[in-house]
Order: structure tokens, then C-alpha cells, then sequence
């Protein structure tokens, strides 16, 4: 088989994915194994892979192909968020291009627009996702507007309509005016911005009196339909039972007490507009006060507005305050901060709004999910841990769910109105349904369909994912089918912390509520993705590169090496390309190594020599050892601490020693028996990197020998833990710094790796000889002489208490340089233990440090006193 002499990541990809794809790898079916279960946070169906989707996509990855190894009958469900805010806008953006208002289609035609939109633009993220080697099922590819999935929806809506927990109330709701819609509380943002705060003075009816009130927002005085002060507050008692005017509009409003206004804020006044902010109605509702609505969905003013309707509120605010002014209503203006809400897809500020919708009762469905994750037996677990705190505080202070959105795309609302009345409806799964119970409601058999109007609303989109483990199973519409049994519930979820409430929170309470127990073990929430300057990456600061192109310059396998090294657990990614080049760099190694160890000859009549066996038994040790770190990291989600552990094991054991010891001399052939075992070492090597870097290892997998579908790397067994023999892995590391000792001594003194050298060691440590083989290799020794004493005209070095001499010839070397170089390492060497001793001496520290750490100390003075023997030894000799 011929290996090409670099590793083309381009030429790989393509045909490794094609190659999994054709026989059907990817693929699960219920079977006897054991279930490993991942769903695919499902990405909007408007986007494009960005750097979030590639670190949570790389980390499933890794996840779904090792339990794939292990033999586990691994199932990963990928599929798209039908995401009905910012598609919505992205179809109106695109219809306004070809001049079609949404406004003029019916919601037929509408969403005809959009599935046509979808079907185009829809499953571009999941193609991408190929490019980076996600092994999902994608027989299993589902979209929450699916009709199985849609319709799990409308059946969970009834369900709690009919539990009493679904209501319709006219509430205060934050408003989109971009998007004409509601949002959820946890879909504004809060953001600090600085504005202006007006003083605004209203004169007093019957009196030449004036009060004057402080607001942000002097459009809304139009809305304004009382003056609120403290009955406490003995500055303005003169006031209490008058009336005041609002400027401009000259309605006159009643001067109300209550103990809620802040006395100490602004002017102790306040104008209240019930319509316009949350706490005003409370207020309004309070004082029984009439409720004047001054804005249109796309916040520009209405009627009420007077000559300011049509306008927009923020020309309006400028334009009205310099009228406030000219007339004299406006005393001052004051720079003022306070928190904006905005909308968390389309930017816009949020304007409260009072509205018919609907909503979730929270309180007791909230309960088995705060149990699940904060209980003492920790049924879902969340990591990082410190994230339980935000989950506490999130569920414990939970308001309902306000569930509908002004909106076509997405699950339509399945109330059925028959009348003008509020309470002129039948919420029902289907409008068949829904005629029986309009016609047992009313008592009229004659209502047919055409008598009900379904809610032009639709559903959140959350109220549909928020069953994605439950409904890409048909979990919701047969709940004892094969499926939802055997894969339910799944293993391990991972998603990013900023929709921790807007999903995941959400996913628990309805397993519980629908399957009464957890959707999944682990959530493993990863850090946000930001430039090396820790800003957020993001399309605005033009700082997120492009992911495909990433792949384009660096391989597959090269961006995930470099998403994963860069991912501390649970902590914002610092992503640095040059992470990505390392990542190229190790796949460039791991190559060269295999190149070099297929082009060895190979002699089945040699005897295997005693520094492979030896070489053999410790790397086999070291393995496992690994293996167990390895096995901690993932137990843990430390993932780019377990992708480290590989890293050393193949580059600095596998690599830099292993076949350093086995390798035979320049043009010899090896034995076969070592060629065997080295070939074995790296197939295991190769299964534990697979998950990180699938691209490279099915490569020199399938390059190492003929292999059939059944012998592919990506089914292979993965290795079990064997045994760890610490003693052997101890003694190999004190071997490797007798080896870098002299490596350093031929360095400084410019010996020539051919001239073979003496070594002769004061054994003190009693080590054992086993070694001495393999030091002689890897140093050109020609020898390894035992001796009581110190060897005089040897340069010398330490490992632990043993000295160790390689006889140097004066003529080869620059004596001067040499005691110059010594002097100035004597000099180091005694400043440190004088630092040493007089910490030793300090009876405080004596006395209050631990004994390990007092130990540690004498044996730093320990073996800075024989550093200092060694060296005053080697300057004698050449003196």
C-alpha cells in the first residue's frame, strides 16, 4: 500500500466521511447493547455554523464516537429549531426585497413563503456540521415543525390546557416592536445605556400650583392617568384629593397616595401610566384607574399620541421634550443610566405592553426539576457545579411561562373561538375536536368549523423544544413505543449556559411531567467562545472567523485539536488559531511517526533485543496509567485535559522514547516480534485519539493493513485498563533523566553523537541495572561502570543522589569557558540554599507548616548541597 509522503487533510475527509456514510455507521436501531444517548442542542434553522456550534458539536462528537468504541450502541439525534422569531423576520426581510408586505399575504400563503425558505436554507448547518466529522444519525434528522413533532406539541397544549395549568390573561408583557411580538422574561436582555432624566412640572387644577415629576420617558405622559405621591411625605399633604393636568393633552388625572413611591427618587412624585410600565399597573390596578394604551405594535404613536401619531417613540421623545420646553413644562434635564431592556433576536427595545395572552402555571410543575438537579440524589447532574446556583436562583423565582407569539411561523395556538366573548372558546388537538366541544359548550349542534376562528398566535418556540428528547423518540404521541423506552432517558447533554433556563430547565420539567423522570444523566454546559482579547465573538466585531475556512487552512482534525485545548471545562474558550496550526502540527507528528515506523524492514529470523522488552513492558504500563487519566477527565468533562493526556502519551512517550529504544540501528532490519508489538501499540494509540481526530486515525488505520467494513477504526474495541505498574513507569522516568543528563553534557561539549562515551555512576540510590541497556542506546555508552567515588577530568551531573561521570578529554573543550560557566552555576546554587536555610531557621515557619511541606524543604537543601559537591568537584578537576 503506498502512504503518500505528507498528510492531505482535504483528500482524507471527504473519503472517511463518505466511507462511515455508505455503511451506515452513524446509524442506531434498538438492539441488546447498552444505549449511549445524545441529542443535538438543535441549532436555528436560519444559521451557519459559528465557533459556538463547533466547540459544543466537537465535544458530542468526542462523546458519541468513544462510546461508539467502548461497544455501546451509541445514537446521536441531530435536527433544526424551526426558531420562529428570527426566521419569521428573515422571510419578511426577504419578501420585502421581492415588494411583498406580510401584511398583504393570508397566513397560508405566508407559510408557503417560509417552508420554501426552510427547505432552501434549512440544512446548511447540518452540512457543515459533516465538514467537521459529527457522526449524528441523520436517518433521525428531525425539525420541531416536523408533523410528528409538531404534533406532540398541540397534544402537550391541550394536555395542560386541560389540567388547568394553561390560562389566557391580559397582562403586561414584554414587547417586540421589530418583531411584533411578546417575549418570554428570559428573552430580554438588560443593558445599561445613558439616556436623559426630564423634569416635567403639571399644573394643578383650580390653582396657580405646580408639581413637578422626573421620568425617563416623557412620550408616555400622552398615556398618563394619575399623579402619585407618599401619604407619608409631609412636603406635598397640600396635594392630597386635587387633580392635576397633564401638559400637551390637558386631560385632567387624580392626585393618588401610596406608600410605593420612593421618597427619595427624582422629585417624590410620580406619574403613573398604567399602560406603559409594570409597576403602574399594579398601581392602576390598585387605585382603579383608567388605562390609556398610546402606542401601535411597531411603537410609533397612536391616536393618543396626538400630533405626534404615527411617529416613532424615539422621535417622539426628542421632539416632544423641546416642545415640553418651549411651553415651559420642562424645568430640567439631567444625564440619568438605567437598565434598557432589548430584545434578545432583534436588538430592539422592549416596551411593556398590556396584552391577551397565553401562559404556563409555573409553580408546581417547577418543583420534581429543582428536586432533579438541587436534591440529594442529584438524578441530572449539571457541570461545572457552580451553575447549580444559577439554576437555583432562576426556578425558585420562576413567574408563568407567557407561551404565545404573535407570530405565523410555528405550532399555531389550538384555541378555537366561537363567540366575541373572552371565554368564547374550546382548546382542542384538532378543529373536528374542537366543533364537539364548541357544540357541548354551547349547546348548539348546528355549529359547524366554519363558525370557529382558530388563535392567530403561535406557539413559543421553547414550548416545542423544550420536548426534544421526548418528541424525536414519538415519546409524546406513543408513549410505550421501542424507541422512547430503550434510548429514554438519554445520556449526556451539552449546551452552552446562556440557554440553561430557556431549555434545559424546561427540558427537565417536562420529562417529568411527561415521562416522570429525567431526560438525561449530565449536562455539561461549555464556555462561551472568545477572541485571545477575551471579547465575545460575534459577527458585529467581525472577530469570529469563518468555521469552514478554519477547516479549509487547518484540517478537521487540526480546528478540533485547537477548540478542545483551548476549552477549559465549563470556563469562556480563549480561541487562538494558532491553537488550530498545534492541532495541524500534531496530525503532521502522529503521521511522520507512522511513515517512519511502516518503513522499517522488517527481520523474522532476529531475536527481539532487551532494551524493546524492556522499552515494551514500561510503555504498556505508561499506557494504562493514561488510560485511567483519561477515564477520570471524561468522568469529570475535562475533555481538553483528557485530549492533553493523549497528546504527551503520543508525542512525548510514544514517539520521543518508545521508538527511540526500539528503533534499529541506521539501515538494520527489526525484529518481527517488536515490529508486532510497536504496530499493536500504535492501533491502541490510535483508538484512544479517535474521538478527537477521527479524519487522521481511520487513515493509518486502514493504511496499516488490508481491513474490511467490519475491522474500520470508528467500530473498533476500544482499550481496557490493564494493569499499572508504578514501579517499572518510576523507574523508566529516573532512566530518561540519566539519559537527558548526559544528552546535555554531549550538547555543551560538542560530542558528537557517533563518539561513543564512558559512563561511569556513584550508585547511591541503588538503582537498578536493568536500565543500563537502554541508557547505553539512547546515549552511544559504551559502557556503565559502577564506582565508589567521584571520577576526576569527568564532567558530572546528578539524578536524585546519584552521581553520574562522562570523562572528558581537556583538549576538546574551552577550559575557560567551562570554569566560568561552572562559577556562575555554584553561584546560583548557593543563593538558593541560603534562601532555603534561613526559611529552615525561622522557628515560626518550622513549627506552623505542615510536615510534607517542611520535608520538601529539606530535601531542596538536601539536594542542593550535593548539586554544590558536584559542581566544586568538576571545577577541581579541570583547575
Amino acid at each position: 500500500m503506498n502512504i503518500p509522503s505528507k498528510y492531505n487533510s482535504k483528500e482524507v475527509e471527504g473519503k472517511w466521511y463518505d466511507y462511515w456514510m455508505k455503511h451506515n455507521y452513524f446509524h442506531s436501531e434498538v438492539d441488546e447493547r447498552e444505549p449511549y444517548t445524545i441529542v443535538i442542542p438543535p441549532p436555528n434553522v436560519t444559521g451557519v455554523l459559528h465557533m459556538g456550534h463547533m466547540l459544543n458539536n466537537t465535544i458530542q462528537d468526542v462523546l458519541i464516537r468513544r462510546a461508539r468504541l467502548q461497544g455501546k450502541n451509541a445514537c446521536w439525534v441531530p435536527g433544526t429549531d424551526h426558531a420562529s422569531i428570527a426566521t419569521e423576520a428573515k422571510v419578511v426581510a426577504k419578501l420585502k426585497e421581492q415588494g411583498i408586505d406580510k401584511n398583504d399575504l393570508t397566513r397560508e400563503e405566508f407559510l408557503a413563503h417560509a417552508w420554501e425558505w426552510k427547505n432552501e436554507y434549512g440544512g446548511i448547518i447540518l452540512d457543515q456540521l459533516k465538514k467537521l466529522g459529527a457522526s449524528c444519525d441523520w436517518e433521525r434528522t428531525a425539525f420541531t415543525m416536523d408533523p410528528a413533532l409538531s404534533e406532540s406539541v398541540i397534544k402537550v397544549f391541550v394536555d395542560l390546557y386541560n389540567k388547568g395549568l394553561i390560562y389566557r390573561g391580559y397582562r403586561m408583557v414584554n414587547w417586540d416592536p421589530e418583531a411584533k411580538t411578546t417575549l418570554s422574561d428570559e428573552e430580554v436582555i438588560y443593558e445599561e445605556r445613558q439616556g436623559n432624566l426630564y423634569y416635567l412640572q403639571y399644573d394643578i387644577v383650580g390653582s396657580d400650583e405646580k408639581v413637578t415629576i422626573a421620568t425617563t420617558r416623557p412620550e408616555t405622559i400622552l398615556g398618563d392617568t394619575a399623579i402619585c405621591i407618599n401619604p407619608n411625605d409631609e412636603r406635598f399633604t397640600h396635594l392630597k384629593g386635587k387633580k392635576a393636568i397633564v401638559p400637551l393633552c390637558n386631560r385632567e388625572i387624580p392626585i393618588i397616595e401610596d406608600e410605593y413611591v420612593d421618597v427619595e427618587f427624582g422629585t417624590g412624585c410620580l406619574k403613573v401610566t398604567p399602560a406603559h410600565d409594570e409597576n403602574d399597573k399594579t398601581l392602576g390596578d390598585k387605585h382603579n384607574l383608567e388605562v390609556i394604551d398610546i402606542f401601535n405594535e411597531d411603537a410609533t404613536l397612536n391616536s393618543f399620541g396626538l400630533h405626534y401619531e404615527g411617529k416613532d417613540r424615539f422621535v417622539v421623545r426628542k421632539e416632544i421634550s423641546k416642545e415640553l420646553e418651549e411651553k415651559g413644562y420642562l424645568v430640567k434635564t439631567e444625564v440619568h443610566t438605567n437598565k434598557v431592556g432589548t430584545s434578545e433576536r432583534t436588538k430592539a427595545v422592549i416596551e411593556p405592553r398590556l396584552s391577551d395572552q397565553w401562559f404556563l402555571k409555573m409553580e408546581e410543575l417547577v418543583k420534581p426539576a429543582i428536586e432533579a438537579v438541587l436534591g440529594e440524589d442529584r438524578e441530572v447532574k449539571l457541570f461545572p457545579k457552580k451553575f447549580e446556583n444559577t439554576y437555583r436562583h432562576w426556578m425558585e423565582n420562576i413567574r408563568d411561562w407567557n407561551i404565545s407569539r404573535q407570530l405565523w411561523w410555528g405550532q399555531q395556538i389550538p384555541a378555537f373561538y366561537f363567540g366575541d366573548g373572552k371565554e368564547d372558546f374550546v382548546v382542542a388537538e384538532n378543529i373536528e375536536d374542537a366543533v364537539k366541544l364548541a357544540q357541548e359548550k354551547t349547546g348548539n349542534t348546528s355549529l359547524s368549523a366554519s363558525d370557529l376562528k382558530q388563535d392567530p398566535d403561535a406557539l413559543d418556540t421553547w414550548f416545542s423544544s423544550w420536548l426534544w428528547p421526548m418528541s424525536v423518540f414519538d415519546g409524546i404521541r406513543n408513549p410505550e413505543n421501542e424507541e422512547i423506552k430503550y434510548y429514554y432517558p438519554t445520556n449526556d447533554l451539552v449546551t452552552g449556559p446562556d440557554i440553561l433556563f430557556f431549555w434545559v430547565a424546561r427540558m427537565i420539567i417536562a420529562g417529568y411531567e411527561y415521562k416522570d423522570e429525567r431526560p438525561f444523566e449530565n449536562v455539561y454546559l461549555t464556555g462561551l467562545v472568545r477572541d485571545k482579547q477575551r471579547r465575545k465573538m460575534s459577527k458585529s466585531l467581525g472577530n469570529s472567523p469563518d468555521a469552514l475556512k478554519l477547516i479549509e487552512d487547518f484540517g478537521a482534525d487540526g480546528v478540533r485539536v485547537g477548540l478542545l485545548l483551548s476549552a477549559a471545562a465549563g470556563n469562556d474558550l480563549l480561541f487562538d488559531e494558532d491553537l488550530c496550526q498545534q492541532g495541524k502540527g500534531f496530525a503532521n507528528k502522529i503521521w511522520n511517526t507512522f511513515r517512519l515506523i511502516k518503513g522499517w524492514e522488517v527481520d523474522e529470523s532476529l531475536a527481539q533485543p532487551e532494551t524493546a522488552k524492556i522499552g515494551l513492558a514500561w510503555y504498556e504500563a505508561k499506557f494504562n496509567k493514561v488510560l485511567l487519566e483519561i477515564e477520570d477527565h471524561f468522568s469529570k468533562y475535562r475533555l481538553s485535559d483528557a485530549l492533553m493526556a493523549i497528546y504527551k502519551l503520543i508525542t512525548d512517550d510514544f514517539s520521543s522514547w518508545l521508538l527511540e529504544i526500539v528503533k534499529p540501528g541506521y539501515q538494520q532490519p527489526i525484529d518481527a516480534e517488536t515490529y508486532k508489538a510497536v504496530i499493536e501499540v500504535l492501533e491502541n494509540n490510535l483508538k484512544v485519539l479517535h474521538p478527537f481526530m477521527p479524519f487522521l486515525t481511520e487513515e493509518i488505520w486502514q493504511h496499516i493493513t488490508e481491513r474490511t467494513p467490519e475491522d474500520a477504526l470508528i467500530i473498533a474495541k476500544y482499550p481496557t485498563v490493564g494493569e499499572t505498574n508504578e514501579e517499572l513507569i518510576t523507574n523508566f522516568e529516573f532512566a530518561t533523566g540519566v539519559v537527558s543528563g548526559i544528552r546535555t553534557i554531549r550538547k555543551n561539549k560538542n560530542i558528537s553523537f557517533k563518539d561513543a562515551v564512558e559512563l561511569s555512576v556513584v550508585n547511591n540510590e541503588n538503582f537498578t541495572k536493568e536500565f543500563d541497556v537502554v541508557i547505553k542506546k539512547l546515549t552511544n555508552a559504551s559502557e556503565v561502570n559502577y564506582v565508589s567515588d567521584k571520577v576526576d577530568g569527568a564532567a558530572s551531573f546528578r539524578v536524585k543522589s546519584n552521581e553520574y561521570f562522562v570523562p572528558i578529554s581537556l583538549d576538546t573543550i574551552d577550559v575557560e569557558a567551562e570554569i566560568t560557566k561552572l562559577n556562575a552555576e555554584l553561584k546560583r546554587a548557593e543563593g538558593f540554599l541560603i534562601g532555603i536555610q534561613k526559611k529552615l531557621s525561622n522557628e515560626r515557619f518550622v513549627s506552623n507548616a505542615p510536615e510534607q511541606v517542611i520535608a520538601l524543604e529539606r530535601k531542596k537543601e538536601s539536594d542542593t548541597l550535593a548539586k554544590i559537591e558536584t559542581i566544586k568537584a568538576s571545577l577541581t578537576s579541570l583547575q
